[in-house]
């Protein structure tokens, strides 16, 4: 992985003072809708204005972005503003039309980060740009390798000018976030690449505009060294992702508490213990929510038992299930007693969910 670090060219972000900010609509939607937010975003804070111009979505006839005609809007927040410009591209097409309309920062998204022929394609495209800002965003599960091959394939065509961005990962459970943070894969990606930048999304991982604040304090403890945050002169209206777009005036307060707490937290002791306490918080409402989801399958399983008239309380099924948690804990060096307490009060736990219904 030297070679990769070495590699990357990081004079774009250098130049800025931290944290660098780019904050923009989820989506172009008109073009007094993007001027408007602009000239309301503070430009002492704001380095770079984004608006997704092309929005892949999960299933069609959902809006998936205006087109071109949304990059003569941001040209026209560049020309006006003197801010940088940035949106998402996923094929050569939409590399080319970005560099015609003179777009500073492309970013490639999850979806696309986790196909290889995509990836490969943009770079493609991007070859004869190489001096274009490019950020990757993670792929939507949390595979390190596929992220910094990713970064591979842009640096295999010239691309140096690279960053990532941090917008979590899918979760197959419930969570209080659109997409999980998951802070110790992003730790383990910061030690394999430590040169790369690496800008945080709250807007994305939190899916509400509540979670922001939060999110972005602790990507200060991570040592990330800018924020994404979608914002919109009218958010409530928004045609996409209007829950997680806050106003450029709410981004401004925002921005002056988070600086307050990064002078607070300056020494790397301190830091270093927050990695874990975050790590650790998260995984305890890891915990937490799959403890719901099995007292809530329990709920199921006792309602099923009554219409078939089986007893609660299945010996051998009990005996399997500790049996089986028992020699998997082992193999994952946890002691044994204390994962038979922890069954054992699982187990109460799940009966008395079921005696319940009986």
């Amino acid at each position: 992985m030297e070679k990769i670090n070495n590699s990357i060219d990081r004079s774009w972000i250098d130049k800025f003072k931290k944290p660098l900010i780019i904050s923009g609509p989820c989506s172009a939607e008109s073009e007094k809708q993007i001027i408007e937010t602009a000239k309301r975003l503070d430009t002492s804070s704001v380095q770079i204005f984004r608006a997704g111009i092309w929005k892949p979505r999960t299933k069609p006839n959902n809006f998936e972005g205006i087109g071109e005609k949304g990059l003569e809007w941001l040209r026209k927040v560049k020309k006006n503003t003197g801010l940088m410009i940035a949106t998402e591209v996923a094929n050569e097409e939409h590399v080319k039309l970005a560099i015609s309309f003179e777009v500073d920062v492309l970013w490639i998204g999850a979806r696309s980060t986790a196909s290889p022929f995509t990836i490969q394609n943009i770079a493609d495209a991007l070859e004869k740009a190489n001096d274009k800002i490019v950020l990757v965003k993670n792929p939507i599960h949390p595979d390190v390798e596929l992220w910094i091959g990713a970064l591979e394939r842009l640096l295999g065509r010239g691309i140096k000018k690279l960053g990532v961005i941090h917008r979590g990962f899918y979760t197959y459970k419930n969570s209080k976030y659109r997409n999980q943070p998951n802070w110790s894969t992003l730790l383990s990606f910061r030690n394999i690449l430590p040169r790369i930048p690496i800008i945080c999304d709250p807007s994305h991982i939190c899916g509400n505009k509540e979670g922001i604040f939060d999110i972005a304090k602790k990507a200060y403890y991570f040592q990330h060294e800018g924020l994404m945050i979608e914002s919109h002169y009218d958010p409530d209206n928004a045609w996409s992702d209007s829950q997680q777009q806050i106003t450029p005036e709410e981004l401004l307060i925002m921005l002056s508490k988070l600086t307050n707490i990064k002078d607070k937290f300056s020494k790397k002791s301190q830091i270093n213990l927050d990695y874990f306490r975050i790590i650790i918080d998260e995984i305890d409402e890891n915990i937490i929510s799959l403890l719901s989801e099995r007292m809530n399958t329990s709920k199921k399983l006792g309602a099923l038992k009554k219409s078939l008239d089986i007893d609660i309380i299945q010996p051998n099924r009990w005996n399997s299930i500790m049996n089986k948690s028992i020699f998997l804990g082992k193999k994952l060096g946890l002691d044994e007693k204390f994962l038979k307490e922890l069954f054992k009060v699982l187990h109460q736990e799940s009966i008395k969910i079921q005696n319940q219904i009986r």
